[in-house]
Order: structure tokens, then sequence, then C-alpha cells
């Protein structure tokens, strides 16, 4: 018969998330385009800032990409510096 396991252990693990994946890694794109607008937008908050990568799950190297694009795109006028109910 197996030794019985603590519960302490059993309940630290069963409180564990599990590990966002890229998404970027996951299609594998090899660029993040500043023209596709629906895809960057999830990765603006509802004040129109950058999300962190512990919320998306994006990779080191992809947020650093996804940055230049969203900010590229804001420059374009293709997104906004700020939300649309805070404008004057």
């Amino acid at each position: 018969m197996p030794p019985a396991r603590s519960r302490k252990r059993d309940d630290f693990y069963r409180d564990r998330r599990r590990r966002k994946v890229c998404a970027f890694c996951a299609d594998k794109t090899s660029l993040i385009d500043y023209k596709e607008v629906n895809r960057l937008r999830r990765y603006l908050s509802e004040r129109a800032k950058i999300e962190p990568r512990r919320k998306t799950g994006t990779c080191a190297g992809h947020q650093r990409e996804l940055a230049v694009a969203l900010k590229r795109a804001r420059h374009v006028a293709l997104l906004p510096y700020a939300p649309q109910h805070l404008r004057p």
C-alpha cells in the first residue's frame, strides 16, 4: 500500500493554475503585424494600456514585438491612446 499523502501538499497543488501558452508561439507567427488590429486589441486593457506578460501569457520576445506593434498601430491611429469614455 502506498504511503498516505499529506493533505497540506495536495491543497497546495490544487490551487496552482496551468501556465499560459504564448499565442504567437502556438501559431508559429514569425512577425507581429501592426495592421492586425483585431488581434492586437486583445492585448490592450479597457483603459487602452498594454497588458503585462503575466496576464496575457506571451513569451518575452513576443511581448517586446507586441509592444512595438501596438505603439505603431497607435501612431498610425489604428488603435487608441486613451479609451473612448475618458476622452473629452
